[in-house]
């Protein structure tokens, strides 16, 4: 049987997960196309950090969660067992292009410190920890393998339009025509991704906000936890009210906040350096909510941070400390504000959420006090969701169409990884 071309819509850690899996089990990689808007690993700045090759997360993010309750809905797919394994598969393919792959370790915390339990629920779970050092290494030698079994790659390219109906994928020059598509955008790529859902009236599901800042201070006010949980979730829900809230994606010890351009507008997110080098003994983390019940969550969300930007960039708040530099060396780009009234305007009543959070922090870590600072905002953009066959995450009304990792609400380089190598095995069932 003659085998299908087969197309995928970015190279972040869901796209190049599936072209791994794919060409490891013998498929042709010259019948592979990879199309992404950033640039190879090779030519890819550090500071590009939204698009190319391991996209967002496999660029700047050296931890992989391996837990089914973090990063989205991968075991209502799956089943539980089988989400285990497909994450096995994604950390083993990091260790494989690493380095050095003694040096990924595996945290796995287990009990729950008394401390926290008066204001906050602690979720523990393992985290594999890569080195975020290490991570454009990994992406080169990911990338040559990928290119000696055969794999074509579009660089610097974006896909404008795509037709489902005679399986046709649109440049701003060129056409590509395939007979499978793995839909695989990450952030960036959400925008086309609502283009496409309302174009052909795709069944979804709705997503709640993911909203919040990114919140900063020395790491010793934080020890006792970061002892126990190296990457510790924190969390809160107000279920009358349709409102959680989590720490999200913990940095520590060479611990960096970096700037997102999405739309056209700053967000913020962290990251940290494995080399002591770079060792700056700060901790930083995303506070985030989610919102239910908000009409249009998407565009909602675009307005908020739209209303948080000044000076065309975003918001820093701090009662007592400077905006921290970059790992480059250079201050990160952001607004000093003296106080949070612009916060408060854009957020409504869901800022209070936030800084009662804050509030309640300096209650557990009692050495806090002034000593923190926030960037405003951090978001997750998370359209809505389309509906998708569960055996291979196809659309239910385009059944050579999978939709994968941020485009499937995929939170996490582990579950957007695992995603990818999913729907690779079905199509090699195939």
């Amino acid at each position: 049987m003659e085998k299908k071309k087969i197309v995928i819509v970015g190279a972040g850690v869901a796209g190049v997960n599936a072209a791994t899996k794919l060409v490891d089990n013998g498929y042709p990689g010259e019948l592979i196309t990879i199309i992404d808007m950033g640039s190879d690993p090779y030519k890819r700045k550090p500071e590009e950090v939204m698009t190319g090759f391991l996209g967002a997360g496999g660029w700047s993010d050296g931890k992989l969660t391996y837990h089914t309750a973090i990063g989205g809905q991968l075991s209502k797919y799956c089943g539980e067992e089988k989400a285990m394994e497909l994450m096995d598969q994604v950390i083993n393919n990091f260790k494989r292009f690493h380095p050095k792959p003694e040096e990924v370790q595996c945290s796995n915390p287990e009990a729950e410190p008394d401390f926290i339990k008066p204001y906050f629920g602690l979720r523990l779970f393992p985290v594999w920890h890569v080195g975020t050092d290490y991570l454009h290494e990994i992406g080169k030698n990911w990338y040559d393998y990928l290119v000696s079994k055969g794999v074509i790659f579009g660089w610097e390219t974006k896909i404008e339009d795509i037709d489902f109906n005679n399986n046709i994928a649109y440049t701003h020059n060129t056409h590509i025509e395939y007979d499978e598509l793995i839909f695989a955008v990450g952030k960036s790529g959400i925008d086309f991704a609502q283009e496409l859902a309302n174009q052909y009236n795709l069944p979804d599901e709705p997503k709640s906000v993911q909203i919040g800042v990114r919140f900063e201070a020395p790491q010793h006010h934080f020890q006792k936890l970061i002892d126990i949980s190296y990457d510790f979730k924190l969390y809160r829900k107000y279920e009358d009210e349709g409102v959680s809230l989590r720490s999200f994606c913990t940095n520590n010890n060479a611990a960096y906040v970096a700037v997102e351009e999405t739309y056209g507008d700053h967000s913020y997110n962290g990251h940290a350096k494995k080399d002591m080098r770079y060792r700056n003994d700060m901790t930083n983390f995303g506070i985030l909510m989610e919102i239910q019940g908000i009409e249009n969550p998407f565009e909602w969300s675009r307005n908020v941070v739209k209303k948080l930007q000044k000076n065309k960039t975003g918001l820093y708040y701090s009662p007592t400390r400077k905006p921290s530099t970059t790992s480059e060396g250079r201050d990160v780009t952001v607004t000093v504000v003296d106080d949070l009234t612009d916060f408060y305007e854009a957020m409504g009543d869901y800022a209070k959420y936030i800084m009662d959070f804050i509030g309640d922090m300096k209650k557990i870590f009692p050495t806090l006090g002034s000593d923190w600072g926030i960037y405003i905002p951090e978001v997750k953009y998370l359209s809505p969701e389309p509906l998708v066959n569960y055996n291979n995450l196809s659309l239910t009304t385009y059944s050579n169409v999978h939709f994968v990792g941020d485009a499937l609400s995929a939170r996490g380089i582990t579950v957007s990884g695992a995603q990818g190598i999913y729907v690779a095995e079905d199509l090699l069932k195939k």
